[in-house]
């Protein structure tokens, strides 16, 4: 007789379940954390045009978009077929612009609103006449930080 009995049938333990649902709402508290949801509804039609050679701006948290447009069918009978301004999630004027600046400025640290910048979304169709009085509010206002939002070109080669 052998001393030494052998193991029969080694099998591995049960893995627990019992956390399975901790983890899964971590998990799901953690993603509806760090989700940015879309602040604004565009009010205005913004095709923006195509170039070959885009940077991507680093911060989205340090970018002020200002759309330039015409509004879209369901707002034409309240603001015409002039082009407009867009500020957030209304339209503007060029005066509102210094207001919308400084509440942006606001919620951001000290030390970073020296990187804040002014990306403007401007249709392709709309004359630089209303641009430009935006352009010049903007420098009125210390915002000298100012970016043309463009779309990709296709058949580019980056």
């Amino acid at each position: 007789m052998s001393k030494f009995s052998k193991k029969r049938g080694k099998s591995s333990p049960a893995i627990s379940t019992a956390s399975l649902p901790d983890i899964i709402f971590m998990l799901l508290f953690f993603f509806m954390m760090v989700t940015v949801l879309r602040d604004s509804d565009l009010k205005l039609q913004v095709n923006t045009p195509e170039a070959t050679q885009l940077t991507k701006l680093d911060e989205k948290s340090l970018v002020n978009y200002i759309y330039i447009g015409r509004p879209t069918q369901q707002y034409q009978s309240v603001y015409g077929t002039s082009p407009r301004i867009q500020l957030g999630d209304k339209i503007s004027t060029v005066d509102d612009i210094p207001l919308f600046l400084e509440q942006h400025k606001v919620k951001l640290p000290e030390n970073k609103r020296p990187r804040i910048t002014s990306s403007l979304r401007v249709d392709g169709d709309v004359t630089m006449g209303i641009v430009q009085d935006v352009k010049t509010k903007l420098r009125k206002s210390n915002q000298l930080k100012i970016n043309y939002s463009a779309g990709k070109r296709a058949g580019s080669l980056d």
